[in-house]
């Protein structure tokens, strides 16, 4: 009788310490899952890009390399004002390559919020300079639905010897797919800067993925950009050295 107790509590005692780290470590599991299914190891592909203001629009066309969190490039293609300007991210620095007057610009840790060619995101944003796996405690906030799924909703912020621009962060992240459906973006002084939607979920490369993000500014009405991806391949074969200055001349 004394051995059937002590195995009962024993039973109890072990799903209550499986149930305790889970919670905890949710937030961490669930983001990291989302990352590494939006990033893969490696990726190249085509995406557009429409920036629309109250008066006009315009449209650029790109092409992208990724290889982890670290290296990043982008070709833009289109229009031709613009084609062959060239982005590289490598590590902690991150390098512009303009054709027209044939000069490499190093684009400074200070400039990291500034508009990346004229668009509501920032250079941050599209290079991926940081990174929400590795520089944000994450906390689990809540369940919400958004655009019919239900997500888990996680608060992000930095850590403390963290180089970001984002004073906190908000994710909702779907239950079933994992996908970054929307994302709050505020400054240091807890004010929301920009919001992020994204929607379009459907099948690139080896994966499904939302296929358009929407960022729209919070202080300025009429404003918004809308990324969308056209092609995407992941985990294709690509090296460092791929990342180089001497790269981004050649690319086409």
């Amino acid at each position: 009788m004394k051995n059937s107790v002590l195995k009962n509590l024993w039973f109890v005692m072990f799903f209550l310490f499986l149930s305790v780290p889970l919670k905890s470590q949710d937030a961490d599991a669930i983001v990291r899952k989302s990352d590494q299914k939006f990033r893969g190891e490696s990726s190249q592909g085509k995406m557009k890009m429409t920036i629309v203001r109250p008066e006009w629009s315009r449209t650029i066309e790109m092409k992208s390399w990724s290889l982890g969190s670290d290296y990043y490039m982008v070709l833009i293609t289109a229009p031709a004002k613009e084609e062959g300007q060239a982005f590289l991210m490598r590590e902690n620095e991150m390098w512009n390559w303009m054709p027209s007057i044939e000069r490499m610009v190093k684009i400074p840790p200070s400039m990291m919020m500034q508009s990346w060619m004229g668009s509501d995101f920032t250079n941050d944003d599209l290079m991926q300079e940081s990174s929400i796996v590795q520089d944000y405690n994450k906390k689990l906030i809540g369940s919400e639905k958004v655009n019919g799924y239900e997500c888990h909703k996680i608060e992000l912020t930095p850590k403390e010897d963290a180089a970001v621009v984002w004073g906190k962060i908000i994710l909702w992240i779907s239950k079933d797919g994992y996908y970054q459906l929307q994302a709050k973006y505020y400054d240091e002084f807890d004010e929301l800067v920009q919001t992020m939607v994204a929607s379009d979920i459907k099948t690139l490369g080896d994966r499904k993925l939302p296929a358009k993000m929407t960022v729209s500014p919070t202080d300025k009405p009429g404003h918004k950009t809308v990324l969308e991806f056209v092609e995407m391949e992941f985990n294709v074969e690509l090296k460092k050295n791929f990342f180089s200055q001497q790269q981004m001349k050649r690319l086409r």
